[in-house]
């Protein structure tokens, strides 16, 4: 588990920083990795409490505010992100989050369109979009957003589809299986490739 944290740590840093942490702080940030992973929210708060400079760090201290809700600091922290990284997709939709905590509704949906705007196949943003328009009696509009949130989670269920397969030459049937009732759950209607679905679901039951 801490290999995979350390692996996923060395991607941000080479993908988010321009400037490499040092040791003590990567291994702060795997430690904090695992706090938050457990539903240690407060732990992983404390852990990170004195870092500045280390976007991903950052990243995660603000989520386990908002989940702690700890809504103001957790502001602070998505602005010092934004300060560091302006680009940074998670710090705005959590600060569109925050937002829409602390009742600041227009500003919740002004940054949950621009959102977006850059990002229109976004579950996470096409819902939070919804729930903004819902809260304001929009209903026709909230089931646009959700009409197209469920159309791009039939495509997150052929990625769970494809990675079964892949699984399930690999000798993971288990874990195909699981990756298979994963992608069942989430398609919104009934479509063909449900029937992909049980077939390929069937096939690896037989062999194990």
């Amino acid at each position: 588990m801490k290999f995979l944290i350390l692996i996923f740590t060395g991607f941000f840093i080479f993908s988010s920083c321009s400037k490499t942490p040092d040791e003590k702080t990567i291994r702060l940030y795997a430690h904090a990795s695992e706090n938050y992973a457990s539903g240690n929210f407060l732990q992983t708060i404390e852990i990170l409490r004195t870092e500045k400079n280390f976007p991903p760090a950052l990243l995660l201290r603000a989520k386990a505010e908002f989940f702690s809700g700890e809504y103001e600091n957790a502001e602070k922290t998505c602005r010092r992100i934004l300060k560091l990284q302006p680009s940074s997709f998670e710090a705005k939709l959590y600060l569109a989050r925050i937002y829409r905590e602390k009742n600041e509704t227009a500003k919740a949906l002004q940054l949950t369109e621009s959102l977006l705007a850059d990002n229109p196949q976004d579950i996470r943003v096409l819902r939070l979009a919804a729930s903004l328009v819902m809260e304001a009696g929009k209903i026709d509009e909230a089931s646009v957003y959700l009409d197209r949130a469920a159309e791009f989670s039939a495509e997150s269920a052929m990625v769970l589809l494809d990675r079964a397969r892949l699984r399930w030459i690999a000798g993971k049937g288990s874990d195909a299986i699981e990756d298979l009732s994963r992608a069942r759950a989430m398609l919104p209607w009934d479509t063909p490739l449900l029937r992909t679905i049980s077939n390929l679901e069937n096939t690896i039951k037989e062999f194990m």
